[in-house]
């Protein structure tokens, strides 16, 4: 059974472009209020963008490793718009160098972005789905938090702790009826994310951008990178269905993972 999601606060994080963008604009497109998060200062001009559309969209620059400041704008974010339904932990970072070369703070970096970050918002948006007894958390990891990548171990790790911080959450927030998932894309194209692992790649392989893509795309199954909408409509599904579904980390890579 499909939700409408008219009316119903969803918050995106790292909504300034790519796939984040591409989600507010799906929730936007079913009548959600949006409210979209980044450090990008751009995310006020693509809120300001789909506002003037008619709908109801407002972008927050934020800094979401700062768990005061994350926690003061989530209650603004109530306060404003009402209950937050949807929490969408979009927003992450990636970096890629021969393991031996990751110092402390290029490690502290991922897990502060990518874990802490996630943490920290699913805080301060639960107060009001647990009051509700209704909520959707979805957050990130990656096919690198399953199967780890080379010349990214410290990305994997925090990608795999990702899925153990959606595990213990689903077990914690079941009693309120908020179901916690993540999803796990594998390289997904025209995306910052791929933009930089391809670039890394291309240096650390010393092969030319061409070859990598085809390298990377041989071992799809389904014969092709992922693609933003692919993305999308599995953050949606899990936004306006899927009521038996938590702790679940879904694989969105073609076949490349499968477990």
């Amino acid at each position: 059974m499909f939700k409408s999601l008219e009316g119903k606060v969803c918050v995106v994080t790292g909504a300034a472009r790519s796939i984040g963008l591409a989600i507010a604009e799906r929730y936007c497109s079913n009548r959600a209020k949006v409210v979209m998060i980044d450090i990008n200062p751009d995310v006020v001009k693509e809120a300001e963008k789909l506002a003037a559309q008619g709908y109801t969209a407002k972008g927050i620059i934020l800094d979401i490793t700062n768990r005061d400041a994350v926690l003061s704008c989530f209650e603004q974010i109530e306060k404003e718009f009402g209950p937050i339904y949807a929490l969408v932990n979009n927003a992450g970072i990636v970096d890629q160098r021969p393991f031996e070369e990751i110092t402390a703070d290029q490690i502290n970096k991922q897990m502060a972005v990518n874990v802490n970050g996630a943490l920290f918002c699913a805080q301060g948006a639960v107060k009001s789905m647990k009051a509700q007894k209704e909520g959707k958390i979805i957050n990130f990891s990656s096919k690198s938090g399953k199967t780890g990548s080379a010349l990214m171990a410290h990305y994997s790790a925090a990608k795999g702790a990702i899925i153990a911080l959606t595990h213990a959450l689903a077990f914690e927030l079941a009693p309120f009826k908020i179901n916690v998932n993540c999803v796990c894309p594998g390289i997904t194209d025209a995306t910052g994310v791929w933009s930089e692992v391809s670039s890394g790649y291309t240096n650390n392989l010393k092969l030319p951008r061409e070859e990598v893509i085809k390298k990377f795309t041989a071992k799809i199954p389904l014969g092709r990178l992922t693609d933003i909408d692919d993305v999308v409509d599995y953050v949606y599904f899990l936004t306006v269905s899927g009521d038996y579904c938590t702790g679940q980390a879904l694989n969105i890579s073609g076949g490349r993972e499968m477990h």
